[in-house]
């Protein structure tokens, strides 16, 4: 049994954070306008994500973090950079599953949370599939080790997921390679005689044929994700290199009632179903998950952070459509330079603009993609920038801060917390010069706070920040 402790995102102290039950406002050169939008990335940082609401309202959120599985509690899913987490399971020393943790999954089945990820021994040929049962209701409690999840074959396995069919029946569905050597891979299923234990042969369900899905070498077929409508099973997995501007969404359909096990039950839209732009490279790898009024469907998935990033990805969130036949409708993937309504049911958020904050030695410009229009640039070694924050109570807040570097190293700015606490804040490159947002968490006192940024250099432009508070007293546990 493994040890557990809950930890802030990023830092050592348990909070979880939303706006609902919050009054927070903006004093002089505060600013601050109640808003219903957010732009992407939700995670600035990460890949493989997966998210599940559950029956409590709450998101759980978990994505590859390498070295552990760590697990996050939200009742926002636009929020889920602020909200509580844990780290539930770390690898033993050495061992089968002790390096390259890949693609956690956290699955509800039958009164329990079972997490299914990849790891290996340090060498990439020995990547098989494992699963944790929880100990108690409690995602982001203890864990039971069961152990590896086979086949009869017990070949490289990747990217497991349960497919669970309304008969209950349960089918489990990976990436994998065909013989020992890393040619292809591709996707199996087989079936399940509980969450943890495989009870027959793997069938081959799709393997990379067509011209969008076999971009690098080797050629994938990989994260394959359950999406059931009332008139299909529906497999959105990705296909090409991980590592290319190419990485895109594919499609596996079957009928409800035909055999899940037989290949020719399965159709293979022959186009891609999400993909590439001019401005959001390899998007792929993804989950599905219901606004918090259940009103909306979602696709939660990583991008790369620009063109040609490889794997320095980020994770972004956008509602999706159906088809008449019962297919999903992605659309395209939008730019991190389109605000978006917030899901609906998810409470409105406080925004801080940059031009309504008091400015040293700063300019204020237009720009069609900011949030009110403008930004907020021209940075010097003496520039600074400064926003009164009012909160209703002590707690560790949230700072999103949206910005847009379009310089080839990172940006470094110096905050300053009611004129004593320092934080160092470290905005990454955007290279070709694509809007992100950090995350600071920052502690705030009941009443006015003063937060000042200082540093940055000339290519650096802020558009505005959203606070997001803790809990609402009802809310805690």
């Amino acid at each position: 049994m493994n040890r557990w402790t809950r930890i802030a995102s990023g830092c050592c102290v348990a909070a979880a954070l939303c706006l609902s039950g919050c009054d927070i406002g903006g004093g002089e050169g505060g600013g601050s306008v109640q808003t219903s939008t957010f732009a992407n990335p939700i995670m600035n940082g990460g890949a493989d994500p997966w998210v599940i609401k559950h029956d409590d309202g709450y998101y759980y959120y978990t994505h590859t973090v390498g070295n552990a599985i760590q697990v996050w509690k939200s009742r926002s899913l636009t929020d889920m950079a602020a909200a509580e987490t844990a780290v539930v399971w770390t690898p033993p020393a050495e061992g089968p599953n002790s390096k390259e943790i890949w693609a956690p999954e956290l699955h509800w089945i039958d009164g329990k949370w079972y997490i299914y990820y990849a790891a290996d021994d340090g060498r990439n040929e020995n990547h098989r599939m494992f699963v944790l049962e929880s100990a108690t209701d409690d995602a982001l409690g203890e864990y039971e080790d069961r152990g590896k999840i086979t086949d009869p074959t017990d070949k490289w396995a990747i990217d497991g997921t349960v497919l669970h069919k309304s008969d209950g029946s349960l089918y489990f569905v990976w990436s994998g390679w065909e013989g020992d050597v890393n040619v292809s891979q591709r996707l199996y299923i087989a079936p399940m005689s509980n969450p943890y234990t495989i009870s027959g042969e793997r069938v081959e369900i799709s393997r990379p044929e067509l011209a969008w899905e076999t971009v690098g070498e080797p050629t994938v077929n990989e994260g394959p994700e359950v999406l059931i409508s009332d008139q299909k099973i529906n497999i959105v997995y990705s296909a090409s290199g991980s590592w290319t501007d190419d990485y895109t969404l594919g499609l596996l359909s079957s009928d409800p009632d035909s055999d899940l096990l037989d290949p020719a039950s399965w159709t293979k839209k022959p186009e891609a179903v999400f993909a590439k732009t001019d401005r959001v490279f390899g998007p792929g790898h993804c989950s599905f998950v219901k606004s918090p009024d259940g009103k909306e469907d979602w696709i939660v998935y990583h991008a790369a952070v620009t063109t040609g990033a490889g794997w320095s990805r980020n994770v972004r969130a956008q509602p999706f459509q159906w088809n008449e036949d019962g297919t999903p409708n992605f659309g395209e993937p939008v730019s991190p330079g389109t605000f978006l309504a917030l899901p609906s049911g998810e409470p409105a958020r406080v925004r801080l603009e940059a031009e309504e904050a008091k400015l040293e030695g700063l300019q204020v410009t237009e720009h069609e993609e900011a949030s009110g229009g403008q930004v907020v640039g021209g940075w010097t070694g003496e520039s600074s920038i400064e926003w009164e924050i009012d909160v209703p109570e002590n707690g560790l807040y949230r700072l999103a801060l949206r910005y847009l570097n379009e310089a080839a190293i990172p940006q470094r700015l110096h905050m300053t917390i009611g004129g004593k606490l320092r934080v160092d804040v470290t905005l990454d490159t955007g290279l070709k010069g694509e809007w992100s947002n950090a995350f600071i968490p920052v502690g705030l006192k009941q009443g006015r706070n003063t937060i000042k940024l200082s540093g940055g250099t000339a290519r650096l432009s802020l558009d505005a920040i959203d606070v997001l508070g803790p809990e609402a007293a009802s809310d805690k546990e």
